[in-house]
């Protein structure tokens, strides 16, 4: 496993609470401005940004952002800022999230996202495969849809979508049960007073995220309702336990399948997923893929195209060569 080079200083620092600050005129102004399509898929109205190339009289390199659980599109402009004004880049709201429809059910189903995915790439890609980057939920979704449809997809880039950790059947029944005491009590997420107090909500989630980082999310990450309070644009159904077990030889004989080569980055700063990372276990997971690539960003979280954008960048460009 390579370790990407020259790391910056951490960017973590001690702040004072936004509300007593003038750091607010700060918000991130973007380098390069989407636009949104709103398209039918599945029977949902799906919400898709998208960052057109420079040049529209050249054939693009297109490639396909997939956000994490929780997130939403817009979570990519930093990145975004930073890779090549030739490449077109499509994110997606999944289901759910974002801009883009809720379904008629009381929870969601994660095989649902690979049949987004099939849809949305029918739609933008449909007479060539396409480049796919993943972070995190985003790209378990890309890993396995890789495997399960080889011929569609030229790169993979995977930013910290590791999986879980192996499960046993005895593990079931509990599951199941937990599963069905929350779709019969429901989930919900607080809201929140002022887009201050979200800015302030992400900071916390990640001590390294740029205050003017933190207030470009924090309008698109949450809205407001009736009442002037403030709600994530995530579906509270998205908290609900998936009944189904993490099946690692399923996994495993998906990613046997991928056939494009892969771009593993994995974030230096997320314990919660150390053990499972160093595991012999895990190891044999990543050896199912034939044409892998590892490499660890250094002083980064989980959100790593939120805390070193650029340098998360450069790796990305290295590895597509386009």
């Amino acid at each position: 496993m390579s370790t990407e080079s020259k790391p910056k200083p951490s960017q973590i620092q001690t702040r004072k609470p936004i509300s007593n600050t003038l750091e607010t005129e700060l918000m991130y102004q973007p380098l390069r401005t989407s636009h949104s399509d709103f398209v039918d898929i599945r029977g949902l109205r799906y919400h898709v940004r998208i960052w057109d190339a420079a040049d529209k009289s050249v054939a693009p390199v297109s490639f396909f952002l997939l956000h994490g659980w929780m997130d939403v599109s817009a979570s990519f402009q930093f990145l975004v800022d930073s890779l090549p004004r030739h490449w077109r880049l499509i994110a997606p709201d999944w289901r759910g999230y974002g801009l883009s429809e809720r379904p008629q059910a009381d929870c969601y189903w994660f095989p649902d996202y690979l049949g987004d995915l099939d849809a949305l790439l029918d739609h933008y890609s449909a007479n060539e495969p396409c480049n796919l980057i993943g972070h995190s939920m985003g790209g378990n979704v890309a890993a396995l849809y890789s495997g399960i449809r080889p011929s569609r997809v030229v790169r993979l880039i995977n930013l910290d979508g590791i999986g879980l950790s192996p499960s046993e059947p005895t593990q079931a029944p509990t599951q199941y049960a937990q599963w069905l005491d929350e779709i019969k009590s429901g989930e919900s997420i607080r809201p929140f007073v002022s887009i201050e107090n979200v800015t302030e909500r992400l900071m916390k989630n990640n001590p390294r995220l740029r205050l003017e980082f933190a207030q470009f999310l924090a309008v698109h990450w949450a809205s407001a309702d009736a009442d002037g309070q403030f709600r994530i644009r995530g579906d509270p159904a998205h908290k609900i336990v998936n009944p189904v077990l993490y099946r690692v030889d399923e996994v495993n004989a998906c990613w046997k399948q991928i056939q494009a080569p892969v771009l593993w980055i994995f974030a230096e700063h997320n314990p919660r997923r150390a053990l499972l990372i160093s595991s012999p276990d895990y190891q044999l997971r990543l050896q199912q893929i034939a044409r892998l690539q590892t490499a660890t960003l250094t002083e980064v979280g989980h959100m790593m195209h939120h805390d070193r954008p650029e340098a998360l960048a450069r790796m990305i460009i290295d590895f597509a060569g386009v």
